[in-house]
This record gives structure tokens, C-alpha cells and sequence, in this order.
């Protein structure tokens, strides 16, 4: 086992070049160095071997007939299959402009001949490095993603198959306070009172829970959304809160974006009602909807007059389940801000905030003009 692994090939190495004598000189180096060495004599048979089988690196000649060097590194990089392979660019060409030409065709790295050994060497050994390292980041990223899509499928389910039960419960409980209303004591009617608040807290922790989860879970066709109509339907959800608080809200003429309206619609919601919600007692709320355009994206703004955020806890708002100080006297879950995130960012867009204590907090965020 420990012999196999030690007389496993550093790399699977191609050589380029119209010339034989480079090849052995080339081959015989790298095979020394304990490298698989492959070894083409030509663009057109380079180009067969690296489709039949690519490579971890090219060493490719510029100057070739028929195919040169150049044009050789422009058809793999262009050819999904083949694009991901580095090529490192050998030749007696030294002049700066060739260099140029090299790295814009998409080389990693060029060296001159003629070449030192140790030279060489460390550049195939950095970019094979630098290979490793991007597969290894690849894989990790895949991981982190088969995770991330596992965890909300589980907060999904568990969410979901918890409000029957939940809601057996708070409608119990509200059942004993009418029924029994007359005949229990201070403390009975104080206990199901607070079991009654409990479970109501529950069932909006859950109906977030399952909000933030469904963002994402498949991939969406984005459609041409009038925000104007988002806006409307949000202020029609937010009627009463917006009566009994008395909210004086002013807004731009809205455009229409790239976007999933029930999730638009979701993320509007979220923002305004953070802007009604954070306020000073007594103070009624100032709520501006601010729009401009931006190159093929929209910039929009959701204004408050509100409580404001510490400027340590600017980017920990967007984090699920994060309540900052200035706001632990205010009902929430803490995922209203990390549902906004994720909504944006499915949309392909950024939110980010600023804000000043006791003078309020502007949400922004980008998204696609349709």
C-alpha cells in the first residue's frame, strides 16, 4: 500500500513541441522527477490527446506549423472539457509583446528558452499546486453546498410536520380560556395564558423557519415583476399595522425587475414591517421607498426613522437567528433579515445596510432590470 502510494506520478504532464529533440530534452527531465510525462508533436495531435484525456498541465511551444502555439491554448480554453487545464507557454520568443499575447490567450505562465532545469520545475510544481488547491476549494464548496441544502430540507420537514401538533396545542389552550374562563383560578388562567403566548411564539418561529427554507430549495425561472404591483400587495398584507401605527410611507414610482413575485413580495414585506416594528415609542414611523437605476440593475433603498443599528452588528443582521441588543425589547425571530438575504441573492443581487442609532437604518439591495 505504502509502496503504491509512493510511486504514484507527481502530475500527468504534456509536452508540445514540432521539435523531437525538446521532447526527450523535456521528457526525460520530467520523467526523472518522477512525472507521467505524455508528448505531442503537433497543435492537432495536442489537442486529441488533451479530449482523450486532459492532462494536469501543458508545456506548449508557440512557434509550430500548421497550428501554433497560440492557437492551440485558444481552442482548449475554449472547449468546457479542456478550459480547466493550465498551460505554461516554453519558447525562444522573448519578446514582450509575445508574453502578452501568451497570458491574453489564456497561458498561466511562460518561460524562455533556452531554460534552467530548476526553473522549470518550480513553475510546473506552482501551478500544480495552485490546481490542487482549486480542486480541493471545488470540493469543499460542493460539500459545503450538499450540506447547506441538506440542513434546510431537514428545517423544512421538521418545521412542516411540527405545526399540526403546535397548532393542536394553541388550539386546545385557547378552547380551556373560553370554556373555562369563569371558573379558573388566577394562576390557572395565568398559566394557559402564557402556554397560549409560547405556542403562538412557536408558530411564527416555525412559518419563518419555512419561509427562509423554501427561498432556493429549487431552481427558479426569474419573470419581468412590476414592483409597483409587489408594493401594492404588501401594503394591502400590512393594512391594519400600517392604520394602527399611523405610518407615513412615501415611495418612488417602482420598476419592474427580473424576479419571483412571492418572494419580491416576501422581502418588501420583511423590510417595511422591520421599518414599522424597530420605532421609539411614541414616534411614528417614517417609512421611504427610494429607487435608482443602476448599469442593468436597479438600486433600491427602505428608509426608517427607527432605532437604528450598532455599527458592530451591521453585517451580523443578515445571520438567522441574530437579534442585536437594540433590538431584544422588540418581537422577532431573528430570520425576517437572513430571509431578505437569501431572497436577493437568489435573485442574484446584494442587500447591505446602514443605519445610526436613534436616527434609523436604510436597507439597499440590488436586483436585475428586466
Amino acid at each position: 500500500m505504502n509502496s503504491n502510494f509512493a510511486d504514484k506520478p507527481r502530475g500527468d504532464i504534456l509536452i508540445v513541441d514540432d521539435t523531437p529533440d525538446n521532447l526527450r530534452v523535456l521528457s526525460a527531465m520530467l520523467t526523472n522527477q518522477g512525472f507521467e510525462v505524455r508528448k505531442a508533436l503537433s497543435g492537432q495531435r495536442a489537442i486529441a490527446s488533451v479530449q482523450a484525456d486532459p492532462p494536469d498541465l501543458i508545456l506548449l511551444d508557440i512557434k509550430m506549423p500548421e497550428m501554433n502555439g497560440y492557437e492551440v491554448c485558444q481552442y482548449l480554453k475554449a472547449d468546457p472539457s479542456t478550459c480547466e487545464v493550465p498551460i505554461i507557454f516554453i519558447s525562444a520568443l522573448d519578446d514582450a509583446l509575445d508574453k502578452v499575447r501568451a497570458f491574453a490567450v489564456g497561458g498561466v505562465d511562460y518561460v524562455t528558452k533556452p531554460f534552467q532545469e530548476i526553473e522549470v520545475l518550480a513553475r510546473i510544481e506552482h501551478q500544480l499546486r495552485i490546481q490542487r488547491l482549486q480542486h480541493q476549494l471545488i470540493e469543499q464548496n460542493e460539500e459545503l453546498a450538499r450540506s447547506n441544502r441538506e440542513l434546510e430540507q431537514f428545517a423544512y420537514v421538521v418545521s412542516h410536520d411540527l405545526q399540526q401538533p403546535l397548532q393542536s396545542v394553541t388550539g386546545f389552550v385557547k378552547l380551556l380560556l373560553l370554556k373555562y374562563e369563569n371558573t379558573l383560578d388566577e394562576f390557572a388562567f395565568d398559566y394557559l395564558n402564557r402556554i397560549h403566548d409560547a405556542g403562538s411564539r412557536m408558530q411564527r418561529l416555525i412559518q419563518d423557519l419555512l419561509a427562509y427554507s423554501r427561498v432556493g430549495r429549487q431552481n427558479q425561472e426569474l419573470q419581468p415583476v412590476d414592483c409597483n404591483l409587489v408594493l401594492k400587495q404588501v401594503l394591502d398584507n400590512l393594512q391594519i399595522t400600517i392604520a394602527e401605527k399611523q405610518v407615513n410611507l412615501t415611495y418612488d414610482p417602482l420598476p419592474t425587475v427580473m424576479g419571483n413575485e412571492t418572494q419580491l413580495i416576501q422581502l418588501f414585506q420583511n423590510l417595511i414591517s422591520n421599518a414599522v416594528k424597530f420605532v421609539c415609542p411614541d414616534t411614528i414611523p417614517q417609512v421611504k421607498i427610494l429607487v435608482r437605476p443602476q448599469e442593468q440593475q436597479w438600486l433600491f433603498g427602505v428608509q426608517d426613522n427607527g432605532i437604528g443599528i450598532e455599527p458592530q452588528n451591521l453585517e451580523r443582521v443578515f445571520e438567522i437567528f441574530q437579534r442585536t441588543h437594540s433590538a431584544k425589547n422588540y418581537p422577532g425571530t431573528g430570520i425576517g433579515l437572513a430571509t431578505c438575504k437569501k431572497i436577493v441573492e437568489s435573485h442574484g443581487g446584494q442587500i447591505w445596510v446602514e443605519s445610526q442609532l436613534e436616527l434609523g437604518t436604510t436597507f439597499h439591495f440590488l436586483l436585475t432590470a428586466a
